[in-house]
């Protein structure tokens, strides 16, 4: 595994603007040959050029339109959630880092006034939420959905992470969400995903918080 440190890019909150203390941020162990990233327009770019690189040597440039649609509405879907980074394979990484699986990090706010407590025992009791790996600072919910992609029936496992934000008075979470993709015919007791379900469950048990400077 690759332990990936803070990201260098600033994000200044309306707290920081009024003079609050930034939250700290954190540090996880990723899968070999994975990476933390931005989510910002310069992030969606490269990223965008790089499909774009593929596709032509791939001979489909009629996969660069489509894909850039779904690129762009990724992004913005993750800015709309306050999502802080996320967690892809490396540029230079092998094929057997390219994985059906995407890791995102955002930040859950609690109402008004309120703590994120009710949240969680709402978690508890509607989707089966436990401590992951017996660690109480983290708790774990999935989720099985269906969805269609290019006419194709697929299995959705989204497995998502909270725990609060120090400092927060649990008015702020952290909430790290893999989403796993699998044919409609492959069963949830499926090796591989098995596999990956415990593969970012030991990661996201590694998450470290580093104080704001």
């Amino acid at each position: 595994m690759t332990d990936v440190p803070h990201g260098s890019a600033t994000r200044v909150g309306l707290r920081e603007l009024l003079g609050g203390k930034p939250d700290p941020d954190f540090s996880l162990v990723l899968p070999p040959g994975w990476v933390r990233r931005g989510v910002d327009e310069d992030e969606q770019e490269r990223m965008l050029a790089k499909i774009r690189t593929r596709t032509m040597q791939a001979h489909r440039p009629d996969l660069l339109a489509r894909l850039r649609v779904m690129v762009d509405q990724a992004f913005t879907q993750m800015r709309k959630v306050s999502t802080l980074a996320m967690f892809t394979p490396a540029d230079e990484a092998p094929e057997s880092a390219y994985l059906p699986a995407s890791l995102t990090a955002s930040v859950q706010h609690a109402e008004a006034g309120q703590t994120l407590d009710s949240y969680v025992r709402a978690a508890i009791l509607a989707d089966g939420a436990t401590p992951l790996l017996g660690d109480k600072r983290i708790m774990r919910m999935e989720r099985e959905t269906t969805d269609m992609l290019d006419g194709e029936q697929l299995r959705v496992t989204t497995v998502a992470y909270l725990t609060p934000v120090p400092g927060s008075g649990r008015r702020r979470a952290l909430l790290m969400t893999l989403v796993l993709l699998r044919g409609a015919d492959v069963p949830a007791d499926d090796p591989p995903l098995l596999q990956m379900k415990a593969l970012f469950d030991l990661c996201v048990s590694t998450l470290t918080w580093i104080p704001a400077e």
